[in-house]
This record gives C-alpha cells, structure tokens and sequence, in this order.
C-alpha cells in the first residue's frame, strides 16, 4: 500500500542522505553542527508556540470526561481521581494519563461478528505497547543525557546500570534497546494486520513509527556490530554546550546517520500528533475539574440578556393573554 510504503521509502532515503554527505561529500561539519543546531531550534520554537497557541484557547465550561460519581452530597462518596473537584485532584489525574495510561487500560473495542453479534474485547495489549513503548524510550533518552555532561549525573549512571542487569554481553545489553524494538515491531503490524485500523491509517500514523525504528536500529548498530569510539561523540557534544563549533574528532558514519534521524524527528515533532506529549497536560478534558454543581460557569461569549420579570410579561401581553381565556393577576 501506498501509505506504508511511502513512508518507508522516505526513511530510507533520510537514511541516505547524511551516509552520502559524510562519507562521498565530505558534509561532516553540516550534519554535526550546523543541522542539530538549526533542528534543536526549530524543535523549540515550534513546541513553544504550539503550547502557547493552546494555552491562550478559552475553555469557559467545564468539559471534563468523567467515569465517576462527581462530588456532591456528603453521605454521596465522591471518585476523586475519576471525578476530580479540586485542583491537586485534577493534576494526579494528569498523571495517572501521562504515567500509567489510565484511560487506554480500560479502552476496549468493538468486532462485529456473524449473527449479527456485536462483541467487545479487551485492548490491553495495545496498553501494554504503549507503556512499554513511551517507558523504553523515556528511558533511554534519560540515558543518553550522559553525554551532555562532563561527568556521568546520579540518575544517568544509576539508569545505566539498572537497565543493563543482564551484563551477559561485552559491550553489555540494554533491557529498553530490546523491549523499544518489540514495542515499535508491535505498534507497526497491529496497523498492518488490522484492517480497520490498516483502512484509517495516514502515512503520517506510519512515518513516525518507520522513523524512531531507524533511529533505534543506528543506534544498536553503533554498540552491538560497528562499535565506535563514543570519546569523540562525548567530546562533539560537549563542544557544542560550550558554543564552540568546530568538529572535535572523527567519528563513523553510522553516528551521522544516527544524528541526521533524530534531527529530522526534533523537526517533524512540533508540527505532527507527536505533540500529544505536550498536549495532554493542556487537554481541558483531562485536566479540568468537574466542579459545575458547586459553580456557575457562564460563557463569555453568551449575549446579553435583558429578562422580563412576571409583572412586566403581563403588562406587554395583556390583552392577548385575556383574549386567549389566560388568567391575569391585573384587570
């Protein structure tokens, strides 16, 4: 199919890009300064003004979704996660969605079957993807901040060695470099083997996908089979830190390859659904409070209303509503 092959084809061919540059072109100094420079700009600035562009959006009512009894009466027990009141409520509720995906736990979906039989199943392991998935790369993205230090920080070094528990290997194996390949393999062939989903699906649900697989595969390629030096990765990035761009060392191709794909997703990451990771925390559905019982909310768009009160309705319809046979307080 088009949709998947295209964006397969374009990784590939991102994937060509900075191996010809470097290697038959002699492009070093582009594809380690001066693309990761002008990418971290544009991945700023775009994710800025995203937010910012959310953020000045008025949400006059409360539009919380909710799957629990709101607060109401005290003898009633209030769901304070589910049905948050108050503002500390509403952000653990947040929380709940960015860390355990709460909501997607208890998704299910819908098969229609000969009968005509409607069936609901589970989706847990479209959860279990997805956490495993967002939880590795969170991971390794915490791992990779080694190198924008001088010295390795507590967390990185304790994350490193926590994720390579099985040290059965030299150089030692990732956990995350093995679950992140399983997860994308997972998320890939249930858009493909699902033909509902396969018939929704953009080339843009499979582009990001092909492309962090790629990034992932540079990567391993990089310790497990080309094993290069990471001293002149290490000491590139810290030149960099220190606004000093000049090319610290040589390194192999496949780490410009490697860079070039992460730079594209800093590019493409603003401006495609990959900046969920951002918009969840400014969902008015998720992180409002159901609070409309114990306050008004009114819009502000709303015109002006002048309300008549009794007296003055029967003053203006009087004489209609004598003639209708309606009574009046005043002959």
């Amino acid at each position: 199919m088009k949709k998947v092959w295209l964006p397969l084809l374009m990784t590939g061919i991102l994937c060509l890009i900075p191996y010809i540059g470097v290697q038959y072109a002699g492009l070093g100094y582009l594809f380690a300064i001066i693309i990761p420079c002008a990418s971290l700009v544009i991945l700023i600035a775009g994710f800025a003004i995203r937010m910012v562009n959310w953020l000045i959006r008025p949400v006059p009512f409360r539009i919380p979704t909710t799957c629990g009894q709101e607060k109401s009466l005290d003898w009633i027990k209030q769901d304070k996660l589910e049905s948050p009141s108050h503002f500390w409520e509403a952000i653990a509720r947040v929380l709940g969605e960015v860390l355990f995906f709460r909501s997607l736990f208890r998704n299910t979906k819908a098969e229609l079957y000969a009968g005509p039989k409607l069936v609901y199943g589970s989706t847990k392991w479209l959860w279990l993807g997805g956490m495993v998935f967002h939880w590795s790369m969170l991971i390794i993205v915490l791992r990779h901040s080694k190198f924008f230090f001088s010295t390795v920080p507590p967390f990185a070094d304790f994350l490193d060695n926590a994720d390579r528990f099985f040290d059965i290997l030299l150089p030692a194996f990732y956990m995350t470099d093995a679950l992140v390949l399983a997860a994308l393999s997972f998320l890939i062939v249930r858009r493909l083997r699902d033909l509902k989903l396969r018939l929704i699906s953009l080339p843009t649900d499979f582009f990001p996908l092909f492309l962090i697989l790629a990034i992932v595969l540079a990567g391993m390629s990089m310790r497990y089979v080309t094993k290069i030096n990471v001293l002149p990765v290490h000491d590139q990035i810290l030149t960099l830190m220190d606004y000093s761009f000049v090319l610290s060392g040589e390194i192999g191709v496949l780490f410009y390859v490697h860079l070039f794909l992460v730079c594209v997703l800093a590019v493409y990451f603003p401006f495609s659904k990959l900046v969920h990771a951002g918009g969840i925390f400014l969902s008015p559905t998720r992180n409002l409070c159901n609070n409309s019982r114990a306050k008004r909310h009114v819009n502000p768009w709303n015109p002006d209303i002048k309300f008549k009160s009794y007296a003055e309705y029967e003053d203006t319809y009087r004489d209609k509503m004598k003639k209708a046979g309606l009574p009046v307080e005043k002959e």
